[in-house]
């Protein structure tokens, strides 16, 4: 038996393991300590793996479960909510990254397909690691990473008519007008294959699985899914990812998606591991290194030319130069999508060997630059703002951002008054709250589309970044009663309450956050409360546990109390007392019963005549007779057939009772 290719999965899962803890420690993403992994072990490294073609067979299956997955996960209602920002946003980041990269290889090459080609690769994005370090931030609310994800869908579904085009771009077909309609046919065939599965083969198969309660039939007939019909498209000319994705878009409309989703998820962990091993062993270190300077140069203009073509469209939906600044800084580096794509590239021929070194050089850069500079976006936003926008730009942005807003009229008139920054679900709870009890308010919200939709609703909204102390000055910092800072993005809410505080001394200050560790911060910086999510779904959800263990209502809130003390009042030591009562849980229910029998003892009868007390141990509390609730009850009340019974009583005696009165 010949052990090498598990020698070999030895070797790259041992030393995945040791990288990828290593990268964590530097917060790395898990993505660069695969392709580190592979760069490390490849024949262009210490050449540790023998079986490369055994494991480009095993990253191919990667590229399956990955194309498999991203199916599965699409949803079309999700893209019809956010279908502005997705098709028009991404159309106009991807053609503007297109274009200009081809433009510009085009005086390199001198061959527009090749060019062509190049754009595609650099125009995707990389969907990962963009997503994991949004959400390491809990910055996956906010504005900027609303439109970012909008993009990055986008960019996953242009995948599919990239990888379509390639064998066109690259000559394959003679006849361009013959390889038009056959690429119509097999769109339409795509859509045929996809409407009828998702609606009359997967659904009732996927059920009749699911009755067998069996986890191990349900995995193999999800993978025969995705196999099957990868295999079909391949057989008629198309990608195998294109028939994996396919086939998870046919999962993903049936009831049984979340569930393929989490039996597929450990399988694409694993074989995508291997694919980008595998791009990371075609990573040439020698090459590197004797061209180190002018890939620098190219990465450098790669980075210039995706971050402006994301900021583009940022600011052509009309979002405020913050949200567009961020938006560049999440989607320059290249993607996960584009090594899948260059593997077509290099099979048609329009990607040499030396320009794909260069592009997987620039391309594994991007990567590992991303979290360094996404994480230190503030910084370089503060630093540019300040050295490179002139002052008359500076004015004619806050003059743009007044503009946008309410009548002065309104404004003028706001005296006392509460502002609302950030117009999500607490900005308008709050806003409810304060129109129902007559409290003056305004808000100051970025997304344009809200603040257009808003102002037709009749609402006091001012369109632009709290930040800008002149927004605030607008909205009448300096007369106004209290703040509430009601946004997703962390930084951005330290920098508003900054600039409040450098404005306005003595203004109260509320503000919301995601997690308790972040309150000590806002605290140092002036707030006067700070409201964390996390801490006060607790207190929520342990208030309505207590309650049902039917806990008295004064003990709930003491403890709530003695909580709130500690979390909030952090510079305040908190006393406990420990001779106090504890809290104990009574044996007994409250249930209502449903008289059935015709229990002579007790049908016709007075509470007193029966002893139902005396002889259960239960506690009749109140009567419902017909529609009428009965709640004075006592020793002379009767007890009807069909009547029902509000009865409290520990367990077994409420079982005893129920024995005798129901059927």
């Amino acid at each position: 038996m010949d052990l090498s290719l598990i020698q070999d999965i030895v070797v790259l899962f041992g030393l995945s393991v040791v990288v990828t803890l290593l990268f964590q420690k530097i917060k790395l993403p898990t993505l660069l300590g695969y392709l580190m992994t592979g760069v490390i072990s490849g024949p262009y490294g210490l050449s540790l793996i023998h079986g490369t073609a055994e494991v480009d067979h095993m990253a191919e299956i990667g590229v399956i479960f990955l194309l498999f997955l991203i199916g599965m996960e699409f949803s079309l209602k999700q893209l019809i909510a956010i279908k502005k920002a997705v098709f028009i946003g991404g159309t106009i980041q991807a053609l503007a990254t297109i274009v200009i990269i081809a433009i510009s290889y085009y005086f390199l090459s001198g061959n527009w397909n090749k060019s062509i080609f190049i754009g595609f690769l650099f125009s995707l994005s990389s969907t990962a690691i963009v997503l994991k370090i949004l959400a390491d931030k809990g910055e996956m609310h906010s504005p900027h990473a609303r439109l970012t994800l909008a993009i990055l869908i986008f960019q996953d579904l242009l995948v599919v008519p990239m990888v379509l085009l390639t064998p066109m771009l690259a000559g394959a077909e003679d006849n361009i007008l013959r390889s038009i309609i056959e690429l119509v046919v097999k769109l339409l065939f795509v859509l045929v294959l996809v409407f009828a599965g998702a609606r009359y083969i997967v659904p009732k198969l996927l059920f009749e699985v699911a009755k067998t309660r069996s986890q191990d039939l349900f995995i193999l007939t999800t993978i025969l899914i995705c196999f099957s019909v990868a295999l079909l498209c391949n057989s008629i000319g198309l990608s195998l990812a294109l028939g994996a994705f396919l086939a998870g878009l046919i999962i993903s409309e049936s009831e049984y998606s979340h569930q393929a989703t989490g039996n597929i998820m450990p399988f694409r962990e694993i074989f995508t591991s291997f694919f980008f091993v595998s791009i990371g062993m075609l990573l040439d270190l020698s090459f590197l290194r004797d061209h180190l300077l002018v890939i620098l140069c190219l990465t450098i203009l790669a980075i210039c030319v995706k971050f402006f073509t994301a900021s583009l469209a940022s600011y052509t939906l009309k979002y405020p130069p913050r949200t567009s600044f961020k938006t560049g800084m999440a989607l320059f580096q290249v993607g996960e999508f584009a090594f899948i794509l260059s593997r077509s590239g290099i099979e048609y021929g329009l990607l040499d060997e030396v320009t794909n070194q260069y592009f997987l050089s620039i391309s594994i850069l991007t990567m590992a630059l991303t979290p360094v500079l996404m994480n230190n976006t503030e910084r370089i936003l503060k630093y540019t703002y300040k050295l490179f926008i002139p002052q008359r730009i500076k004015n004619r942005l806050h003059h743009l951002n007044v503009k946008k807003t309410i009548t002065e009229q309104v404004v003028e008139k706001l005296k006392n008054h509460l502002i609302i920054i950030g117009y999500g679900v607490n900005g308008q709870n709050l806003s409810k709250a304060s129109r129902f009890a007559g409290i003056p308010y305004i808000i100051i919200e970025l997304n344009p589309e809200t603040v257009r939709h808003e102002l037709r609703r009749g609402e006091p909204i001012v369109y632009g970044d709290a930040m800008q102390a002149n927004i605030l000055e607008h909205a009448r910092i300096g007369a106004a009663r209290a703040v509430v800072i009601a946004i997703s993005d962390l930084k951005a809410a330290e920098n508003v309450l900054s600039t409040i505080r450098r404005i306005n001394k003595s203004i109260y200050i509320i503000v919301r956050t995601r997690s308790v560790k972040e309150v000590a911060t806002f605290m140092q910086l002036g707030a006067n409360e700070v409201i964390p999510e996390e801490f006060e779904t607790s207190v929520e959800i342990f208030t309505r546990v207590l309650n049902k263990f039917l806990i008295p209502k004064d003990q709930i809130n003491v403890f709530i109390q003695e909580i709130r003390t500690e979390v909030y009042d952090m510079m305040r030591p908190v006393h406990v007392d420990h001779n106090k009562e504890r809290i104990t849980l009574p044996y007994f229910d409250i249930v209502c019963l449903k008289v059935e029998q015709d229990q002579p003892g007790i049908v016709n009868k007075s509470l007193t005549e029966s002893a139902v007390r005396s002889k259960y141990g239960v506690q009749v509390l109140a009567i419902q007779r017909d529609k009428r609730i009965i709640h004075h009850v006592d020793g002379a009340t009767i007890v009807r057939l069909h009547d029902s019974l509000f009865i409290s009583g520990d367990p077994d005696a409420i079982s005893k009772f129920s024995n005798d009165i129901c059927i």
